[in-house]
């Protein structure tokens, strides 16, 4: 007999368990940001966007969340110098997220280094890379004749 109630429990704890599950699962956590009806159905690299740069500096950074940006027109394996004329020209025409975009990406190409575990978060000495970030750096202050300066000195190189 007490086998046959510890087994009725465990199926009645069974069956109460979706309820808990379904309980548990509907509620919002504090630092999370309902769904508008317009974000509902679309995909997570469509939401949200920009077509300004932004969240490169603390002054140019007004969410957590870093919109998407334009997609780079040099594409997605370009080498950095395509990536970096494709950046200078969106700056000239003032598509300041295409910029971004485009010298994130060489940034990320640029990264070749190999280096010891002990070394992993050592910043990178390469000039290009360094070029680039300050590139991005005046970008994000708004200094675009800056950024434009020290791109051109990446082509140059």
């Amino acid at each position: 007999m007490p086998v046959m109630k510890f087994a009725t429990m465990i199926v009645l704890g069974l069956a109460a368990a979706p309820g808990l599950v379904s309980a548990q699962s509907t509620a919002m956590p504090a630092t999370t940001m309902p769904i508008t009806t317009a974000q509902a159905g679309a995909p997570l690299s469509t939401s949200p966007n920009s077509t300004r740069s932004s969240n490169i500096v603390p002054e140019n950074t007004l969410s957590n969340v870093a919109p998407n940006l334009p997609a780079s027109p040099a594409g997605e394996n370009a080498a950095v110098q395509e990536y970096l004329r494709s950046a200078r020209a969106s700056l000239a025409a003032g598509r300041t997220g295409e910029a971004q975009q485009s010298l994130e990406m060489a940034a990320t190409r640029a990264l070749t280094r190999s280096v010891d575990t002990q070394q992993i978060t050592a910043p990178d000495s390469n000039p290009m890379v360094l070029r680039i970030r300050d590139a991005l750096h005046a970008l994000g202050t708004g200094n675009r004749t800056q950024a434009m300066d020290l791109i051109d000195g990446g082509l140059v190189n």
